[in-house]
Order: C-alpha cells, then structure tokens, then sequence
C-alpha cells in the first residue's frame, strides 16, 4: 500500500516513518506539515491508498481535510487529542491512533486497511455483475441489491438504508445517494425520504405506505412522483 504522512510536527512523521518501515507492504510516497500541500500532491497523483493523518494541524484541521479527501483513499488518524474519536469513527476512518502510537497498534491499524481494500475490490467484483449499489457502513464496504433497499431516509450528513432485514447508516446525504440508485426504480418523495416504488403498497393524500412504513410526501415532489411512476389505478380518490 502506498501512503502519506500528513502531520505538522516533524518528530511525529518521523515516528510514523520509523513504524511503517517495519512493515515491507507499506510504501512510503511523502510526507506533508499540513493539508493543503498534502492535497496538492492528491490532486496531481492517485498512487496513494493510506493515508496517515494528524488531526491537531494549523489552518485545516484532519477532521476538516478528511471531508476533501478521495473516498478510494483509506485514512489513519494519529493523534494526541482522544476527544476526536468518535467524530473519527462517525466520518469513517480505518482506525485512531493515539500518540506515542505503540507498534503492535500500529501494525492493527495497517492490516485493518488492508482488510478494507480487499473488501473494496471484491465489492467491485461483485458491482460488475449484480444490480446494487455500494455503501460504507460499520468500517466496511456493502453491496446492497437495489431491490432489498425499501426506502432511504435522510439524516442531515447521513442516510438510513431500509431493507426488510437491516438498517445502514452511512455518511452521505440524500442527493448523493439518489445519483446512484435507477430512477425507474428509485424516486424522492420528500426533502428526507426516497422510496423504491417497487415496494409501494397505497398513494394517500399526502403519504406513501412502503413495506408497512408510511412514508410523508411533500407536495412539490408528489406531481412528479405520480407522473413519472404511477399508473392512474394506484391512485386513491
């Protein structure tokens, strides 16, 4: 795997250096004191798989970078600061190093991201030939067959998957989403909810009723709802 460090203390990166050393399947491509120049070289190359990232760095801080970054790129952070970890894991990182970061940990970390990008391949292996779409959730890459998704809800910076035995929560938001999934199967109902017209059970007023769940219709959604999937029959008058 090739990777970066992005850390503004110089003694640091030289301690991640010092452990990824120790591990031959870790690549070292560079090494950056802040985001901004380490975004430079993402921009310009697609060599990098791991990303090492401190989180306490002047101007833009690694919880602000990681929004930037490629979602093909996995992300480690190191960090002295343990209040971050659970917006670390909300935003979906491999792992959360604390500073002085111990080697045992260090190599967990690693193979965890190896662990992910094998997952990833074989998820697209899976894409090739299925009719789904992919999500990150719980630190890993799912396929979901369009036709298991019932409907989707949106929770500011996340969506809540349906499907008839689980739900996925995963950080995106509605109109991410929504460019993923068919829209001949798919339609947005609502500012928070898309449903899988497949799964509609009645059209009210105002509601729709998707696998025993009755989902709100906004009024400006509900002409082109009709319109673009619904025989005149469904319609209740």
């Amino acid at each position: 795997m090739n990777y970066l460090i992005v850390d503004d203390e110089p003694l640091a990166r030289k301690g991640i250096k010092i452990l990824a050393d120790q591990m031959p399947e870790l690549i070292y491509l560079g090494e950056y004191a802040n985001a901004i120049k380490a975004q430079e070289y993402l921009s310009k190359n697609k060599d990098v798989d791991l990303l090492f990232l401190d989180i306490e760095m002047p101007g833009i801080n690694g919880v602000e970078y990681l929004r930037e970054i490629r979602p093909d790129v996995q992300v480690i952070f190191t960090t002295a600061y343990a209040q971050y970890a659970i917006d670390a894991f909300d935003l979906q990182v491999v792992d959360y190093l604390l500073k002085p970061i111990q080697l045992s940990r260090f190599i967990k970390a690693v193979n965890r991201a190896k662990e992910l990008s094998v997952q990833t391949t074989q998820v697209e292996d899976i894409t090739t030939q299925t009719d789904s779409v992919v999500i990150r959730a719980d630190r890993q890459y799912i396929p979901l067959k369009y036709g298991d998704i019932t409907y989707i809800q949106g929770m500011k910076d996340y969506v809540v998957i349906h499907t008839p035995i689980k739900r996925y929560v995963t950080a995106l938001n509605l109109a991410t989403i929504l460019r993923q999934l068919p829209n001949c199967i798919f339609a947005r109902v609502s500012k928070s909810y898309i449903v899988n017209v497949d799964h509609m059970q009645s059209l009210g007023h105002d509601t729709i009723m998707i696998a025993g769940q009755e989902i709100p219709v906004g009024p400006s959604y509900k002409e082109k709802f009709v319109k673009d999937h619904l025989d005149d029959k469904l319609l209740k008058r």
